[in-house]
């Protein structure tokens, strides 16, 4: 398929709102890349920017090698070859299946007989085959973002754009689609650009993530990198659930605010320097629970949140006014008791260290100032 590269696009609406500052990433030929993001981070403007339906104020946006915004001005959409996928599926009822999904061979004047052909071998793709006829009001919700999904592929696409195309459907044929999705892509080498809100599922589909906030980028990396290392307080509160201490870092470990020692130096991650003020972050994973009053806890507080979860049940804390969230495997805590809080590690970001962004410069990922 096709390589996107974006350098310095920005995005400044009429009233002076800021939609992207600066954005530079570079998507690989083949890769599945998901953005996430807090509502207005910039994610879905990012994803339109590219497709065109959002003219940047500042940019170059290059598939392959052609320069589809820049200061020669902008290609339009219809003309970029990209495939896009909306939430809501935008299947017209009037028309049937396969005149939904050949129509932009319909657009482009592709002969009725290899129309025909294109159609019914995308069809067959995604699971329909043999659904040309059908009437679009006698489909499930899956099958008409199949055909939504078909229609966006027919066309031979440089590139597939999906802006919260699962998001609208329940919960068990969301998570069928998913998988079927990540295998159409990876068996035929799609270069796929992916905005979503659910976080589980752009780290379980996508090559690289891309955490957005205020229209910047705040981390650039693989799912397994940004668990290691988030890189800001932002990107592991955001991602992971992580409880955020403010403190400082001394020979002992990190002390919180009020004179507690959270974590012991050989458990944090992040900082070589001898004393710094900073940020800890703790995943819900690397908290364990204990007794009260037991010698190892760094403090106690009421468990005013619990619930059950497959594989580790969800608690929140409060201890010293502050929500401490962790994963519990096993005997699952009550509303109200009192439970000790231990930090088994945690990674420390201190004061002074700037935002972590991608570069269109290398693939995996290069950390530069967002």
């Amino acid at each position: 398929m096709s390589a996107i590269t974006l350098t310095s696009v920005g995005l400044r609406y009429p009233d002076g709102t800021v939609g992207l500052a600066g954005v530079d990433l570079h998507i690989g030929d083949g890769e599945f890349v998901a953005l996430v993001g807090p509502s207005g981070s910039g994610k879905t403007t990012l994803l339109r920017t590219i497709a065109g339906f959002l003219t940047p104020t500042t940019a170059t946006i290059c598939i392959d090698d052609d320069i589809v915004a820049g200061d020669r001005g902008t290609v339009p959409p219809e003309k970029r070859r990209l495939g896009m996928v909306f939430q809501q599926h935008a299947i017209w009822p009037h028309r049937s299946v396969g005149r939904n999904v050949g129509y932009p061979l319909e657009v482009t004047r592709t002969p009725r007989r290899e129309r025909a052909t294109r159609v019914a071998a995308t069809l067959d793709l995604v699971g329909l085959g043999g659904y040309e006829n059908r009437d679009p009001a006698t489909l499930s919700g899956g099958q008409r973002q199949r055909v939504a999904l078909a229609r966006a592929l027919v066309a031979q696409p440089r590139a597939l754009l999906l802006d919260e195309a699962l998001s609208a459907l329940d919960e068990p044929l969301r998570d069928r689609l998913r998988l079927e999705l990540r295998a159409l892509t990876r068996a035929h080498g799609l270069t796929v650009v992916h905005v979503t809100h659910d976080r589980a599922e752009a780290l379980a589909l996508a090559d690289r993530v891309v955490v957005l906030g205020d229209g910047e980028l705040r981390r650039v990396g693989t799912p397994e990198e940004l668990l290691t290392t988030p890189g800001t307080p932002f990107v592991a509160e955001f991602l992971w659930s992580a409880t955020l201490l403010e403190g400082r870092l001394d020979a002992t470990g990190f002390v919180d605010t009020d004179g507690s020692v959270v974590a012991a130096r050989g458990a944090i991650t992040g900082s070589d320097a001898a004393e710094e003020a900073g940020t800890l972050a703790v995943l819900p994973a690397d908290v364990e629970l204990r007794a009260p009053d037991a010698p190892d806890a760094w403090t106690s507080g009421i468990v005013t949140s619990s619930l059950f979860g497959r594989d580790a049940s969800d608690v929140v804390i409060a201890c010293n006014g502050i929500g401490v969230r962790c994963a519990v495997r096993g005997p699952r805590p009550r509303v109200g008791d009192r439970v000790g809080v231990t930090v088994r590690r945690a990674s420390f970001h201190p004061q002074h260290r700037g935002v972590l962004g991608g570069s269109p410069a290398a693939l995996p990922d290069t950390v530069a100032t967002g």
